[in-house]
């Protein structure tokens, strides 16, 4: 226990040391993020490459408190391939095809080095029968991390939304890793739990420094990873259901955005103002209390992964349709499905 406080602490520390720092290199290369259009909602010009601070006080912490196995090692390659993607957007705008490169090349480090999904459960079966992905598993752990990791830059449109929805997860994380005696998830879990706790007095409304797809590619990556290194190595159904409830903010605000687009015509790539944060900005909602519904719900539903983790495989499958149910009747009252320019 004394390490998993002390790598949390660490990442803290770290976070606040660092953030000022990029912030005043962001100002320095000019990495500025300027609004162009009515989608952003800040009004000033305002640093980006905050996720920088995030990254190298993830990192530290991984290299002080972990033993360099080989999971551990591509976790390191693949989200410094992530970053310097980040990097390279917040300073030129990649283009989607560009960015999509750097993350399935992020994803197959992270294969190289073991981390995928290799099996899937029978829920329904008594004897919690495991069904072997062989060929699939490549493209469907692809399919994870590339999904996963951009859920996350999709949600980052209000001060602090991204960086308190993946800390909110990664405490998630922690307490179900904990469960399965996970000791390596649980670590990193409270590096980038710590690490996003320590951004936000800088990244919270109102905010002095953006993460940039720096910061929110690279935790969302970060997550995917652990996911699958963590839970989803578990025979238990809960492999697949709680990942997606803990991370059930970004994934339905995504699955919502990607849906609306098909129906309407439309580009998945392309942008728009139906996101969750926007419907709520345009029910008369502050940014902040916007942001703070918004962790809210990220908590409820990582309380819900917490509970499923102690219910049987039935069990689990019943609560998770129920909760999808709910949400996908949810965004519907919030206009989720209407196009929004």
């Amino acid at each position: 226990m004394g390490n998993y406080i002390f790598a949390f602490l660490t990442s803290v520390l770290l976070s606040l040391m660092f953030t000022p720092l990029v912030r005043k290199l962001a100002i320095k290369v000019g990495a500025v993020d300027v609004p162009k259009d009515e989608r952003r909602v800040h009004k000033e010009p305002m640093p980006h490459l905050g996720g920088l601070a995030i990254f190298f006080s993830v990192i530290i912490v991984i290299l002080i408190f972990l033993p360099l196995e080989k999971e551990i090692i591509s976790m390191i390659f693949g989200a410094t391939i992530i970053v310097m993607g980040g990097i390279i957007d917040d300073l030129k705008d990649l283009r989607p095809r560009s960015k999509f490169m750097f993350q399935i090349l992020a994803g197959l480090v992270l294969i190289y080095g073991g981390v995928r999904v290799n099996f899937v459960t029978n829920p329904f079966s008594n004897n919690a029968s495991l069904l072997d992905l062989r060929y699939l598993s490549l493209p469907i752990t692809l399919f994870w991390v590339v999904g996963i990791t951009n859920t996350l830059n999709f949600i980052d449109g209000l001060d602090g939304l991204s960086a308190g929805v993946a800390m909110i997860s990664s405490i998630s994380l922690m307490v179900v890793a904990g469960k399965f005696g996970y000791t390596n998830v649980i670590i990193l879990s409270a590096a980038i739990a710590g690490a996003c706790l320590g951004f936000l007095p800088f990244n919270f409304n109102p905010a002095k420094i953006f993460m940039g797809d720096t910061g929110a590619l690279f935790l969302g990556f970060m997550l995917a990873a652990i996911t699958i290194e963590g839970v989803m190595k578990s025979v238990a159904t809960i492999a697949i259901v709680a990942p997606i409830l803990i991370l059930s903010v970004p994934i339905f605000d995504t699955a919502f955005a990607i849906f609306r687009r098909l129906i309407n015509g439309q580009s998945i790539a392309s942008a728009d103002k139906g996101h969750l944060h926007h419907r709520l900005l345009n029910r008369g909602f502050s940014q902040k209390k916007a942001v703070l519904i918004l962790y809210g719900i990220s908590a409820v539903f990582g309380l819900f992964a917490i509970l499923v983790s102690q219910a049987n495989s039935r069990q689990a499958v019943y609560l998770s349709l129920g909760l999808l149910v709910i949400s996908v009747l949810v965004a519907n009252q919030l206009g989720i499905f209407e196009r929004k320019q």
